[in-house]
């Protein structure tokens, strides 16, 4: 069974809006675990724009379920990753303004130093996971750099699969299943939904994990986020 990670960024955004403490990240993680969500997501950037370093740090000893903290390896990153000591951490190329994830790392350019993070990191006992595209060349060397998972960038699928959603997975297969024959699992995220989760899951069945925040943080606007947490599980498992 896939499961599902609440990626909790766009709640730390509503409330660092108007300061304060609201909505409190703290209850809301312990909320998405209560309702059914398998981990819990953060992605804390230089800025500090959602969640905030604080609030990893704060949330450690609160999950019961597996934290993953996602990010660019800079020296502050790596730090914090090695002092908290998630379930996973999930390396990804975003330079520092970036709005959000917007492509998978070239691991052929930078194949020393994911090599050398997934040393550091295994050797504490967290588990390792490369933000990678559908490119199955660079699939095999971010095997080769020793990591325990891949994360699927998985915008181009939501953006080809209201036009042809066999087509808009097939890459994504081809991709899975060379990981899933090299030894490594396979995680997703970026843009799943509603509208287009089901389908992913269907064709990926041994994928390990989604990661999802902004879409379901929208519906939780319309459902509540019980509600939602349970559509989206429900995804998973059809």
């Amino acid at each position: 069974m896939t499961n599902l990670s609440v990626n909790i960024n766009k709640v730390a955004t509503i409330r660092n809006a108007r300061g304060g403490n609201m909505p409190d990240i703290l209850k809301v993680a312990q909320d998405c675990e209560n309702f059914g969500a398998q981990g819990i997501t953060v992605h804390p950037r230089p800025d500090e724009r959602h969640i905030k370093y604080s609030d990893v740090y704060a949330l450690k000893p609160l999950i019961r379920t597996e934290f993953n903290i996602e990010g660019y390896p800079c020296n502050d990153f790596i730090d914090l990753v090695l002092k908290v000591k998630p379930t996973q951490v999930t390396l990804v190329p975003d330079a520092p303004d970036a709005i959000t994830s917007n492509a998978g790392w070239n691991v052929s350019a930078n194949f020393d130093l994911l090599s050398e993070l997934v040393d550091t990191f295994t050797a504490q006992g967290i588990r390792t996971s490369i933000f990678v595209g559908t490119d199955l060349a660079n699939i095999e060397l971010a095997a080769k750099t020793g990591t325990d998972r891949i994360e699927l960038y998985t915008e181009p699928y939501a953006t080809n699969y209201p036009v042809n959603k066999e087509e808009a997975v097939a890459p994504f297969i081809a991709a899975a299943q060379l990981a899933k024959n090299l030894g490594i699992g396979v995680n997703a995220g970026h843009d799943l939904s509603l509208e287009n989760l089901a389908w992913f899951s269907q064709n990926i069945p041994w994928l390990e994990e989604v990661s999802i925040g902004h879409a379901l943080i929208c519906d939780a606007l319309y459902h509540g986020l019980q509600e939602t947490i349970s559509l989206y599980k429900a995804c998973l498992q059809q």
